[in-house]
């Protein structure tokens, strides 16, 4: 079997492989002879058990020494150029999977007011709920009707047949989350469960882990006053291995005033919204049918046959990510959005 997990760096267009965290230990979790201990496998993967793991990698002293030298950084990829706190400050491995960057600056938003924008750096996948789609491809993320909570939060009607996009956060990444669109808090809620991990292995050997891991959804209204205009969109925090919480912090300026979330506050896209604690998480947004499209580079790497991808293996079709800028373009309103949109105006 190719171990070998590769996907497309967006700027350049060049084909990366990806250095997986802890992967010999991900793939013994989930591997095949699992089944023979299922009690073990749900302790390892339980509440308790992620935070030890998150404990011994990112809070001994012996790793703050370790996440202090310019090496560490460097493997990493941290440009301490981007980073709005001191390189003296990062000083522990928490410190530096928690940092800020000096995003109006190094993460700009596209010219075009009306782009939907990637909620974090990432590597992303996108799909639909329709099954003519040409990148139906939830099967094995998660279910659907899962995702959201079932019935009792009442969303799974409005976007079904709709569109959604997949954010892998991998541990060396920038953890804060920034609103994708603009408009208003409908409905903000958590669910409990599991920490399965993000990494390929994981999602290609445990059905549909996204919803079965503890996450946040937030709901957001764009058709308001001074929104988006692409109707409701769900954005789904999950948390993984490593990761206990994802705290709501959402700032109007820069990070200067971290407010929690509740229904009716107003988000302005490209704001920071929440943070995850380090380890490797993912995020979802669903949009209601046919009110968006997504970018054409995105659709045309993901179906890319020269790449080799875990995600192809697992699913039995090309199956590529594309390293996204948190606040770059992930999709445009449709034709058919914008009529809406224009009907929709109070």
């Amino acid at each position: 079997m190719d171990l070998r997990h590769h996907y497309i760096e967006r700027a350049s267009g060049a084909v990366r492989e990806e250095r997986l965290f802890a992967d010999p230990l991900v793939r013994f979790l989930y591997h095949p002879l699992r089944e023979r201990a299922p009690a073990l496998f749900r302790m390892l993967t339980g509440a308790r058990s992620s935070a030890v793991l998150a404990f011994f990698n990112y809070d001994l002293p012996l790793a703050g020494r370790v996440s202090g030298n310019g090496r560490f950084l460097r493997e990493c990829g941290v440009d301490l150029e981007e980073c709005l706190d001191s390189p003296a400050a990062l000083d522990t491995a928490r410190k530096v999977f928690e940092r800020r960057l000096r995003y109006w600056q190094c993460r700009p938003l596209p010219e075009d007011p009306s782009a939907i924008v990637s909620p974090a750096d990432a590597r992303a996948l996108v799909g639909s709920f329709a099954e003519t789609s040409q990148v139906c491809i939830k099967d094995k993320f998660f279910a659907f009707e899962e995702l959201l909570g079932g019935d009792r939060h009442g969303w799974e009607a409005l976007f079904a047949g709709g569109d959604f996009a997949i954010f892998r956060l991998t541990p060396d990444k920038y953890h804060y989350n920034h609103v994708p669109v603009t408009g208003q808090v409908t409905d903000f809620y958590e669910l409990d469960g599991t920490f399965h991990a993000c990494n390929p292995a994981a999602v290609t050997t445990v059905v549909t882990p996204y919803s079965k891991n503890r996450r946040v959804v937030t709901i957001i209204d764009t058709d308001v006053p001074g929104g988006s205009r692409i109707g409701r969109v769900a954005m789904i925090e999950v948390v993984a291995l490593m990761i206990g919480e994802v705290v709501q912090c959402y700032s109007a300026r820069r990070y200067d005033d971290p407010r929690p979330l509740v229904p009716g506050m107003f988000l302005e896209k490209g704001q920071p919204k929440s943070l995850y604690r380090p380890g490797s998480s993912t995020d979802v947004l669903i949009f209601e049918p046919g009110r968006i499209r997504f970018a054409d580079d995105l659709l045309a790497n993901q179906q890319r046959r020269d790449v080799a991808s875990r995600f192809s293996s697992g699913f039995t079709m090309p199956l590529v990510e594309t390293e996204v800028a948190v606040r770059s373009l992930l999709a445009l309103p449709t034709a058919d959005a914008s009529i809406l949109r224009q009907e929709s105006c109070p």
